[in-house]
């Protein structure tokens, strides 16, 4: 293990890379293990490329596979008038999964990934390490050498270059970017509620057809019992069954595209005139306004597109790509076009056009697969759901709740408890409160559909700041991707009130809690920056800090990753004790999917030796996660420790040009990786000193001379009087201090900001999980320390 060590924060000087290898201990399969999960992108043999190429049906396309249950009840819920319109529609659906998601999504955005990381926040994680377009402004220049924390370099005078100057220089663009990205997190919330109801209502519904007798009423309990039993399954994770999800999958679209083609050979092959686009142009002549908004029910080929994108993480991008042109793509074709085909020879038979194009000795079992598929569909949003909403509490754009794993193996299997019960709710709320399945469908499309237009914004920047693209290619790509999503989006504004209200009310409610909940996290940050203690107060102090320093160590909890918090000094001033080690802990999350653990926490010493003041920054990554079995006090005082050692070890060390206290950071190989007897390891120091955080004399390089004979015994010495005294107070007791600032409306705030404040944050404040619960402090271990702020 080796430990990232800065003094302090805002000094440009850097410190020298030790070689570890002989002084912490790193197992070579750890590292190598780590280095392996970090390259996502390499080349793969053609037999495991295939394997995950079928590993990924069963995650990714669920949702996507099983539209052609209910796409062509949702053209055309009246029935078909002629045999024309069928063909339009088909050539519709056929340039729609072409445009959308293969050349779009499969062959574009998932390019855009962020280390295997797909899904909106991934991309704004993206944008956030190109541009200073954080609005939590915690990021320090030591974030930046993070081995995952990978961005591109412009040219002063391109255009990427003047892009990002804009948007940094532009607090509006900022706010802008956020909004469009807090939209589409709660349009994929909308998904997750949408997608299960109608998939598994759908797939029911095939009762009904091969019993024309049985009521309505039957087929949607039936459908809100499968709910109730898949939500309440989900504490259990995935893990055990996820292998049965590919083969379902796989088994789905083979059975969908063997029927179409039995249809096509059945019914005649005329449907494949669909291929020709000038059966749009006469789909649109003929239909005119009601053709037109029919396109909302088109649109529904292409949902869970953006489950595809979100859903990505444990697959390479090649393997994706290889399952759906190969086996996706075409089945999808052809179960379209023989639900086309049989439906040119039985125009009013649009309600069920799929059950009833099976031929009826595979009835039975295409309906069972037909439901685990719909179950398949509805776990890969729920997933995707659970993932996004986890990204969005990392960044500060969600309130604190419980994320559980539900696999050892694979990390990003999570369970949110609190969000799955809220999505079961509300889906069987729409399931049962819907008169038909056209409604949800309506609901469904719309949230898709924006889902796509924020993407598509959030993919322009992408290609400017990210790719540098010549903006020829950025227009060719923004303009195909407008002119279908706004042409879609402007069909589903017909019918918000049939049904497409649903959505817009789901994204507005969760809307505000996440704009308050920013809103009151970066007032706290502000307000944490803006009253931080000065330096020379502290040393005004003394070295007892005008207090009885006690036996034991205090844990400070602050946000701050820099100078002294406010909650400090209003706990020395009410109290006449303080530990004789106090630690700074500030834990803050990064726009990187993970922090290897090796490079997790930075240490620093605050003031003279004898104040026996740290800082110590935890830092997450979006994926990355507080479990209840880590030690998280163990690991810090780990890093502390090892602080203490190196920090001696510096003062010892000789003025050569290799280890120069004041020299510039060393050439080695890439990444401050350095290679001893074929292992890997990590040994990037920071140290840094300053009069402003970390009170050390500085000297100057005359003065540094030093060698490692002539001050190696007293620096042993020092370090071993220093480690016991740490150890010592360790045994005494550790207490851990947590600040809990209220934030309050002023008086003369506008109204909407006092209910904002005061009534949503507040309560918000109160339902969610505690900073002692996420970092399982014990209660006999907490002291809680209150403030008041007012915006």
């Amino acid at each position: 293990m080796s430990s990232r060590v800065d003094t302090d924060e805002d000094s440009d000087i850097k410190g020298s890379m030790w070689d570890l290898d002989q002084k912490l201990d790193q197992p070579m399969d750890e590292e190598a293990g780590r280095l392996k999960n970090m390259y996502r992108e390499k080349k793969f043999s053609a037999l495991l490329l295939l394997r995950l190429s079928f590993q990924s049906l069963g995650v990714v396309y669920g949702d996507l596979g099983t539209s052609p249950l209910y796409v062509f009840y949702n053209t055309f819920p009246n029935g078909v008038k002629d045999q024309e319109d069928v063909i339009g529609a088909l050539s519709l659906i056929i340039y729609s999964l072409t445009l959308v998601p293969l050349l779009k999504y499969v062959f574009v955005v998932l390019r855009a990934n962020d280390n295997g990381q797909g899904g909106t926040f991934a991309l704004y994680s993206l944008l956030c390490r190109h541009a200073k377009i954080k609005t939590l402004p915690n990021q320090h220049r030591t974030d930046e050498e993070l081995t995952t924390y990978s961005r591109s370099t412009f040219h002063e005078r391109s255009f990427a270059a003047k892009t990002k100057r804009w948007l940094e220089e532009q607090e509006s663009a900022r706010s802008v970017i956020l909004i469009l990205v807090l939209v589409g997190t709660c349009m994929v919330i909308g998904d997750g509620i949408l997608t299960p109801a109608i998939s598994v209502l759908s797939a029911v519904g095939g009762i009904k057809v091969n019993k024309p007798t049985m009521s309505s009423g039957v087929v949607v309990l039936v459908a809100v019992v499968i709910l109730v039993g898949f939500f309440s399954m989900q504490h259990y994770g995935t893990d055990k069954v996820s292998w049965l999800f590919a083969p379902i999958v796989l088994l789905w679209f083979l059975l969908i595209g063997s029927i179409g083609i039995f249809n096509i050979w059945k019914y005649g092959s005329s449907v494949l005139k669909a291929f020709s686009p000038v059966y749009i142009y006469r789909y649109f002549r003929k239909g005119g306004k009601e053709g037109w908004t029919s396109l909302g029910g088109i649109m529904l080929s292409i949902t869970g597109t953006e489950a595809l994108f979100a859903d990505l993480a444990h697959f390479p991008v090649s393997a994706v790509q290889l399952a759906f042109t190969l086996v996706v793509f075409p089945c999808l074709l052809l179960a379209y076009s023989g639900q086309a085909a049989y439906l040119m020879n039985n125009l009013s038979h649009s309600q069920d056009a799929f059950y009833r194009s099976i031929p009826d000795k595979i009835y039975w079992p295409v309906f069972i697969v037909a439901t685990l598929a719909a179950i398949v569909a509805s776990q890969a949003t729920i997933t995707a759901t659970f993932s996004i909403i986890k990204q969005a509490l990392a960044l500060g754009c969600f309130p604190r709740v419980k994320v559980v794993y539900t696999s050892k193996k694979f990390l990003g299997q999570i369970y949110v408890p609190d969000i799955n019960w809220i999505l079961m709710v509300l889906c069987i709320a729409v399931t049962a409160g819907f008169e038909n399945q056209n409604q949800i469908g309506n609901a469904y499309g719309t949230a898709v559909v924006i889902v796509m237009l924020v993407t598509t914004f959030l993919m322009i920047l992408i290609m400017i700041l990210v790719w540098r693209c010549h903006w020829i290619l950025v227009l060719i790509f923004t303009s195909l991707s407008l002119i279908v999503e706004c042409t879609y989006f402007s069909s589903v504004l017909f019918k918000v009130d049939q049904g497409g209200w649903v959505p817009l009310a789901i994204a507005g409610a969760f809307l505000i809690i996440m704009s308050v909940w920013h809103y009151g996290t970066v007032k706290r940050y502000e307000f944490e920056m803006h009253s931080k203690v000065s330096m020379a107060w502290i040393l005004g102090l003394g070295p007892s800090l005008g207090l009885v320093r006690v036996p034991g160590i205090g844990l400070v909890y602050t946000e701050l990753a820099s100078g002294v918090p406010h909650i400090f000094s209003h706990f020395i001033t009410n109290l006449p004790a303080i530990h004789s080690v106090v630690v700074f802990v500030c834990v803050k999350y990064l726009p990187v999917y993970t922090v290897p653990e090796e490079e997790r926490f930075l240490v620093k010493r605050i003031g003279p030796k004898n104040f026996h003041i740290f800082r110590c920054v935890a830092r997450y990554g979006y994926k990355d996660l507080h479990k209840k079995d880590d030690d998280f006090e163990r690991k810090l005082f780990e890093n502390l420790f090892t602080f203490v050692r190196l920090e001696s070890m510096m003062e010892g060390c000789s003025d050569s040009d290799e280890y120069s206290l004041y020299g510039q950071q060393i050439e080695h190989p890439r990444d401050g990786l350095l290679h001893n007897n074929g292992s890997t390891v990590s040994s990037i120091m920071d140290l840094t000193m300053s009069s402003v955080d970390s009170i050390v004399p500085v000297r100057s390089p005359h003065d540094m001379n030093i060698t490692v004979r002539s001050s190696g015994q007293t620096s042993n010495q020092t370090e071993v009087d220093e480690l016991e005294f740490l150890n010592s107070c360790r045994d005494a007791g550790v207490v851990h201090i947590l600040g809990n600032t209220v934030v309050r409306a002023r008086r003369e705030s506008r109204f909407y900001k006092k209910i904002a404040v005061d009534y949503i944050y507040a309560f918000l404040r109160k339902i969610c999980r505690e900073n002692s619960v996420i970092f399982n402090v014990p209660h006999e271990s907490l002291l809680n320390v209150g403030q008041i702020f007012y915006v």
